[in-house]
Parts: structure tokens; C-alpha cells; sequence
């Protein structure tokens, strides 16, 4: 395969700045296309944080101006990495604490339309040489609606590069009203409804599916899913429009990060060949958190933005049926108010079997994964999904919905494929209370069975999640975008 230059563009990557399976991803993909030979730039914004982060200082690369802003251009490396990457340094617009997207209380930055139009313009002009650097791109590879307008302001250009576009989650779209389309001084052909405009607003996102040569979605289920209406969030039409250019590639994880093995988070590195040192990192989690130290109870984990779309009102649906098995609950995240008042509520009346870390902490993650026996992912849509995939490589067994990469990734534990032996989880028949709650009992029932749960354990450990695989069919996918991009 020609080795091809990517600039690879993303609002976040771990280990730099991290909110979600976004951050996972760009901190991943550019590390496995550079193994497969590809010469790779990643792109980031310059936020307060991710400069904090920087273990070495960056270099200065150049100075510019875009629409009166002034910005520097900073080059660095990806942490754990040779990944070239680029900072867009502007702090009027990117030097605020805290989240990437949001302010203390939660709310969108008022002016993110502002902040990634520019950072999306600083991509294109990059893309198209117009910044003085020697290297150009044959791809721009730009994720989720912060980057949107890359294809948009790369169309007009004569002498581009083929540009692909990746939708991790379909519900966040970048919409905004039509003061702000004019404030970003777009040619205002854009606002039809055929590109652009959407429903007497615009969005980010729907300019990158109306605009880039190729459109992948991180799982094969998600791809098609978002061409109906019921998990289209309005964009089904735009997308079955473009279907022939709209593929599913299911993500990887970082297999150097989430490696029981290897660990350096954990209290009690183990494989599948010894599976007892897992029980060392359950005690270890029950004993953090005050909980009952005993094998009996099934230990439960999550790791999830309290949102609607993860379920989350599904299990505070259950707990008074749930917490008359022998189960305790270990749950980490943030996100609507509403559920972590509700949560911490209930810690109060389950205190020896209901624990609740409100807001995110990396290590912590990794012990719940180590940890857990059971790992609960109920979720209404799920475009790819990470967890259940680092659960498996850690024989925690996942609980998931039968949606989006949830169902490509976990092989339910019923039928032929128990009687195969290549079972590694609990897959529900929708998504609704009764059928978590017939899973959950599943799950136990099969918990008071340790040879069988430890069978289930280590088929799931021998799952390759890894990105090679991904990466090469991205590779791929990078050839037919240049065909479309030569044909147009």
C-alpha cells in the first residue's frame, strides 16, 4: 500500500486532552497509521490544559493571522509517541480553563462557532499549502462536528486533498442560528438546505457529510443505524443521500494503555492464564470505596457520562429490584445534574452496595476495570463504544444494549455460542428496563458459577480489539477517497 501524508484533525486526543471515546481514538489512530508507514501530522487546539500537559516545551513553528486573530502554530509530539503534532494557539479563544467544549457550569462556550471555524480554516489552509510549511497533506482526516467546516472550506479549492470525515456521535451536531452563520462571514450559497442550512439554522457536521469525499462512522451497526430515523437525529436523509460514500470501520483501542498485564494503575497486574489476581484488585476496589471485601457479591462497574443516552435511567429504574441480589455497583462520570443528584441520593439508601464518584479520574477507570466482575453499559444508541472493549481485555464481563458497535464487539452469552465456548458477555433484547434487569439476572446466575464465568473470562481476554486492523481498513479507505477527490 503507497504510503500517503495525513493531517489527522480533532478537537481532543488522549493523552494531550481527553473528554470521551474521541479523545481515545485521535490519541490511537495516528499512532497506528504511522506503523503502517504513513507519514502522519495530528492537529489540535491549543486549550490551557493541553499546554499544561506538555511535557517538553513546543517549538514555534509560524505566526498568522485569520480574521483578525492572531495565531501561532506550535509543533511538538504526541506523548508516547513519534506522531508530529500541531498546536493552534490562540488564546482569546482557547486559552480558558477547564473543559474543551464548556464552561464551570456546564454550558456550551458561547462562542465554540467562532473557536472551531477558525480552527477548521487554520486546517484547510494548512491543507492546501497556503501556510509556508513544506509538507502537505494527500488527506485531511477531520472527527466529529468541530471539524465540520473542513471539507467546506477545502470545496473551493482547485489544488486540494481528498478529505474524509468521521461522525463518532451523530447527537452532538454543531448547530447553531443563522447570526452566527453570518458572523462567520460563510459565502452565503451555503445556506440551503442542501448544504448547510438546517431547519432555519446551520450545522457543523452536516457540512462535513455534505462536503468530504468519504464519510466513516466507528462501527459497522452505527453506520446503518443512522440512516433511519430512529437514530438519525434528523440527519438520515443527508446521510442515505451520501450512502454510497458512508462506511463503518469499528474503532481499536490502545492495547498499551488497557493492558491488565502491563498496568501501572492497577493494585494487581494478571492475565488470563492467572485470573486469581484479579480478585486482588476486587478486594482492592471494595476496600477504596468502604465496601463489603467478599467474593459473594457480583461487583459491578461504570464508567459513563450520566446522560439519558447511556442508560443511566435504566439502572436508577432498577436498583430496588437489583439490590435484593447479591451485587454491589461502583459507578464513575458526570453529566446531567439531575442524575447525579438522583445517585448520591441513592448511595444513601444502598451505602454497603451503591458507591458514586462524581466526574472523571483516569486511574480510577482503570481499577473499576480491573476490578469489576460485571461492566454495565445499557445504552439507548452507542456509535462504537470503548469500554466494553477494554472490559473484555480485562475479563470483566460487559452488559450492553444490542446497538451500534455494543453488538458488533460482544458475543451474547446464550445459544450456540455458549455452547462454543465463545461467549464474552450479556447482550440485551432491547432497550428497556425488563430486558436489563432479565440480563442482570443472567449475569449473576452465571457469576454463581465460577467455572463457567471463568470460561466466559477468558474467551473475552483473547478478543484483539487492537487497531491494526482498523487502521488498515482506514488505509484503504484513504485510496478511494483520492479516486473521489480526482474524480470531482
Amino acid at each position: 500500500m503507497v504510503s500517503q501524508r495525513i493531517l489527522y484533525c480533532s478537537s481532543e486526543a488522549y493523552p494531550l486532552i481527553k473528554t470521551g471515546g474521541l479523545g481515545d481514538v485521535a490519541g490511537s489512530l495516528p499512532r497506528a497509521l504511522q506503523r503502517l508507514g504513513h507519514d502522519v501530522r495530528l492537529l489540535l487546539p491549543a486549550y490551557r490544559n493541553l499546554l499544561q500537559n506538555l511535557s517538553h516545551r513546543p517549538r514555534r513553528l509560524i505566526e498568522l493571522t485569520i480574521d483578525n486573530y492572531s495565531i501561532t502554530l506550535w509543533q511538538t509530539a504526541l506523548p508516547g509517541s513519534r506522531v508530529v503534532t500541531w498546536l493552534v494557539d490562540c488564546p482569546p479563544l482557547f486559552d480558558r480553563p477547564g473543559n474543551p467544549y464548556h464552561d464551570a457550569e456546564g454550558e456550551p462556550w458561547t462562542d465554540n462557532a467562532q473557536r472551531f471555524a477558525l480552527f477548521d480554516k487554520v486546517a484547510a489552509r494548512l491543507a492546501v499549502g497556503q501556510l509556508g510549511l513544506e509538507w502537505r497533506p494527500d488527506i485531511v482526516h477531520g472527527n466529529d462536528w468541530q471539524c465540520g467546516l473542513i471539507p467546506v472550506y477545502l470545496e473551493s479549492e482547485s489544488d486540494r486533498p481528498a478529505s474524509v470525515f468521521t461522525i463518532h456521535n451523530l447527537a452532538y451536531q454543531g448547530i447553531f442560528e443563522r447570526p452566527t452563520f453570518e458572523q462567520l462571514d460563510l459565502p452565503g450559497s451555503l445556506w440551503h438546505f442542501t448544504r448547510l442550512e438546517y431547519h432555519g439554522s446551520f450545522s457543523f457536521i452536516k457540512g462535513g457529510m455534505i462536503y468530504a469525499d468519504r464519510i466513516t462512522t466507528v462501527s459497522p451497526t452505527y453506520a446503518r443505524e443512522i440512516q433511519t430515523a430512529t437514530f438519525g437525529h434528523g440527519m438520515e436523509d443527508v446521510l442515505a443521500h451520501r450512502a454510497e460514500r458512508l462506511s463503518g470501520i469499528l474503532n481499536g483501542i490502545d492495547t498499551r494503555t488497557w493492558n491488565p498485564g502491563t498496568d501501572r494503575f492497577i493494585v494487581k497486574r494478571y492475565n488470563r492464564r492467572h485470573l486469581a489476581d484479579k480478585q486482588v484488585n476486587k478486594r482492592a476496589l471494595q476496600a477504596h470505596f468502604g465496601l463489603p471485601q467478599t467474593d459473594e457479591p457480583m461487583l459491578m462497574g461504570m464508567v459513563t457520562r450520566l446522560v439519558e443516552q447511556k442508560g443511566i435511567d435504566l439502572v436508577l429504574d432498577s436498583l430496588p429490584w437489583l439490590f435484593k441480589l447479591p451485587v454491589q455497583l461502583v459507578i464513575l462520570g458526570s453529566g446531567d445534574k439531575h442524575y447525579e443528584r438522583v445517585l448520591q441520593q441513592a448511595v444513601k439508601q444502598y451505602p454497603r452496595q451503591l458507591v458514586v464518584t462524581i466526574g472523571y479520574d483516569e486511574k480510577l477507570a482503570h481499577r473499576i476495570e480491573a476490578g469489576a466482575d460485571l461492566f454495565l453499559m445499557p445504552s439507548r444508541f452507542e456509535p462504537c463504544g470503548l469500554n466494553q472493549m477494554y472490559s473484555q481485555r480485562y475479563g470483566t464481563l460487559p452488559l450492553v444494549t444490542p446497538v451500534g458497535g455494543l453488538v458488533d464487539t460482544v458475543i451474547d452469552t446464550t445459544g450456540e455460542a455458549l455452547q462454543r465456548g465463545e461467549a464474552s458477555g450479556f447482550v440485551m433484547r432491547e432497550v428497556s428496563v425488563p430486558a436489563l434487569q432479565e440480563s442482570l439476572q443472567r449475569a449473576v446466575w452465571s457469576y454463581q458459577t465460577p467455572l463457567s464465568w471463568r470460561q466466559l473470562q477468558q474467551f473475552a481476554m483473547q478478543q484483539d480489539f487492537s487497531w491494526e486492523h482498523s487502521a488498515s481498513a482506514y488505509a484503504e479507505l484513504y485510496e478511494q477517497a483520492l479516486q473521489d477527490s480526482r474524480v470531482v
